[in-house]
């Protein structure tokens, strides 16, 4: 009963933190187009999250202040939460059409917002899962994700096309503020004491350090320290070149399949239900399958498989490119697709939760969700440039070279090992 209460709570946390990412990335661009908007202004729209690859800049602040009797993480869950639900009434009173830069300006904090409960979110995931859990937990957190691109993506675009944009934000504000509810009632763990004593230790030694005489001097470069030494465990630099070149390949791809289905002619409804309802089932089925088998199978084979269907799937994007438009082509291209990544994304999130510490975990897990949202926009803003110049099949060309230097790198050189780095190492000196 505990485990399940523990499984449901971060499915509900998870499914409510990505219905507006998701509204952001999937209904949005489509919205757009339908306007008229052009692919390299619909491949910029990402830049309205760029709060998410940065996010790591203030995560020591989340993992070392709160207000302890509302619970460490769950604080900041709830007050970010909050701030998400806000900005969205804020969003639903402008007009897309005539106040579109004070849209996307809203929409920016809106997702500084979700960056920072994103924080929190994954810091008490990580705190509540043993490592045999991981695997399973982090299937959660796909379904619970792949929930949110069926709300926020795939339901939106239907709603959109049957209600207004304001009428149709208030209920998207709805549904995240019930969803807020299961953390209410959640009473969290207290931080252990080992993690205390280890912090008591990093200070007295910073306090005798040379630097003792200048604390600025010193807070700086405690700060400084704590991703510097992240950065400097051992096969952290493959690790994170892994998850880059993965999410820069699917994220390019995925951004111009979008724009491709409103050429190829195909409504609002039909493209929410193709990619926010079958697309988003699909992905639930891929993280349910992966977190079930990643404890038989083991981490690099999982990560391998992975990453060759998602390869496949994104190879299968060039037949609606040349024309193959028929509805069973779209459903099996899109069908393939979101079921590999599905598998994809979980096996990463395991083992980001593995090469991450429960002292610093909102840290740790941070920095390398970063890498994941950086090169997700990077790539976003880039493939609408490039669909322009050489049409969607050279995106999803380009996109498949850098999915094969990533199995590249897994079947070379990648090996998984846990992060053993002391958490007084990343102390941040008050």
């Amino acid at each position: 009963m505990q485990k399940l209460k523990k499984l449901s709570l971060l499915g509900t946390l998870y499914f409510s933190q990505f219905l507006p990412f998701w509204f952001l990335y999937q209904a949005l661009p489509v919205l757009l187009r339908q306007k008229g908007m052009s692919l390299e202004a619909i491949g910029l729209l990402p830049l309205v999250t760029i709060a998410t690859s940065f996010k790591f800049l203030w995560s020591p602040l989340v993992d070392k202040y709160s207000v302890a009797k509302w619970g460490h993480y769950r604080f900041w869950i709830i007050v970010f939460q909050l701030w998400v639900v806000g900005l969205t009434l804020v969003c639903s009173l402008l007009q897309v059409d005539t106040q579109l830069p004070l849209v996307l300006l809203c929409l920016a904090f809106l997702g500084l917002g979700c960056a920072s409960q994103d924080i929190a979110t994954d810091a008490l995931a990580l705190r509540m899962l043993s490592p045999q859990e991981r695997g399973f937990g982090n299937a959660i957190q796909g379904i619970g994700g792949a929930l949110g691109r069926l709300v926020g993506g795939g339901g939106m675009l239907i709603l959109l096309s049957r209600w207004d944009w304001g009428r149709s934000l208030w209920l998207l504000a709805g549904v995240m503020l019930l969803a807020l509810v299961p953390i209410l009632f959640h009473r969290e763990a207290d931080r252990y004491e080992t993690a205390s004593r280890e912090s008591e230790q990093a200070s007295e030694q910073s306090r005798r350090s040379p630097n003792s005489e200048n604390p600025e001097s010193a807070r700086l470069s405690g700060y400084i320290q704590i991703f510097w030494r992240f950065c400097q465990q051992p096969g952290m630099a493959l690790w994170l070149a892994i998850v880059g070149l993965y999410v820069g390949g699917y994220a390019a791809a995925m951004t111009m399949f979008r724009p491709l289905l409103v050429d190829a002619g195909l409504s609002l409804s039909e493209i929410g239900l193709l990619m926010g309802v079958f697309g988003a089932g699909m992905t639930m089925l891929g993280s349910l399958l992966l977190g079930v088998a990643i404890a038989h199978w083991g981490r690099r084979r999982s990560l391998l498989l992975s990453a060759s269907l998602t390869t496949i799937g994104i190879a299968s994007f060039t037949l609606p490119a040349i024309g193959l438009t028929h509805p069973t082509v779209l459903y099996s291209v899109v069908g393939f697709a979101f079921f590999a990544n599905g598998m994809m994304a979980t096996t990463i999130f395991t083992i980001m939760m593995d090469k991450s510490r429960k002292e610093l975990a909102g840290t740790d897990y941070t920095i390398q969700s970063c890498v994941i949202s950086l090169g997700g926009i990077l790539a976003s803003a880039l493939s609408g440039v490039l669909a322009s110049a050489i049409q969607y099949q050279g995106v999803f060309v380009i996109s498949i070279l850098l999915e094969l230097a990533c199995i590249t790198l897994i079947v070379r050189k990648f090996t998984t090992n846990v992060s053993q780095l002391p958490a007084a190492a990343y102390h941040v000196p008050r």
